[in-house]
């Protein structure tokens, strides 16, 4: 059963699984919601085992409040730093899948005390920005610009994204890529080398650019984007056990 969580003005809906800690937050996808395969593995993995766990929707995805198209990261965010305040207690595992390892690194820099571990599943931390604006031809410029919207393909839903000015300008003030980003815990970044999503060079870029004792990084030959088959879910499982000890 779906529970709410009022913040910000906005209702998150998110289900919680008591147990011991540390806890484990899942952070999803840009257009994703809580039901993800990758989500519910790690939540019956976590009640066989009495870890309490958590996943939940931003605002605009899955069951929460708000329309898609009027969120940024900067409300996400809140989101999700809403969620580890008032949800949880304790130091916290964040594991974030794509836009959710953006999310986490920004919950990471925002209350580093309160994390225990991170897991990056094919992370994508300031995407507006390096994959959206930087790929945006001419013609879709203007049309952000001028129209305030574009309309990107996605092979992930039946029509197409709706990429925001808001969320591009909004993006800028999120970036975790350029100022210093200090990791003071485990963390784990787990990327397939088949992903056509999100780049091989991002994970790179991630291990280059933050600091930290004990970040580590694994490529698995043939993964997708996705990363949600046995062997790469078995990985996550790994790499939660890893950052929680």
């Amino acid at each position: 059963m779906v529970d709410y969580l009022e913040a910000n003005g906005r209702r998150i809906a998110y289900h919680k699984t008591a147990g011991t800690g540390p806890g484990i937050v899942f952070l999803g996808g840009f257009k994703s919601d809580m039901e993800g395969t990758k989500a519910v593995y790690l939540e019956d993995w976590a009640k066989a085992r009495g870890r309490a766990f958590l996943r939940f929707d931003y605002s605009g995805h899955g069951e929460s409040s708000e329309a898609f198209t009027d969120g940024c990261i900067g409300d996400w965010s809140a989101d999700a730093l809403a969620v580890l305040d008032q949800l949880t207690e304790g130091p916290q595992v964040l594991v974030g899948s794509s836009m959710g390892g953006w999310m986490s690194l920004l919950v990471a820099r925002a209350q580093p005390e309160r994390i225990k571990g991170l897991v990056g599943i094919a992370a994508a931390p300031d995407f507006t920005e390096d994959s959206m604006w930087a790929g945006f031809d001419g013609a879709q410029r203007t049309a952000l610009i001028e129209r305030g919207r574009v309309e990107l393909p996605s092979e992930y839903d039946d029509g197409p994204y709706v990429i925001t000015r808001k969320l591009i300008e909004d993006g800028r003030n999120h970036l975790v890529l350029r100022d210093p980003l200090n990791l003071p815990f485990p963390v784990r970044l787990l990327h397939g080398t088949a992903d056509t999503d999100v780049a091989m060079s991002v994970p790179l870029r991630i291990l280059d650019h933050a600091t930290g004792g004990d970040i580590r990084l694994t490529f698995v030959k043939g993964a997708d984007h996705r990363f949600s088959d046995i062997a790469c879910l078995q990985l996550i499982l790994d790499a939660v056990e890893d950052v929680s000890s």
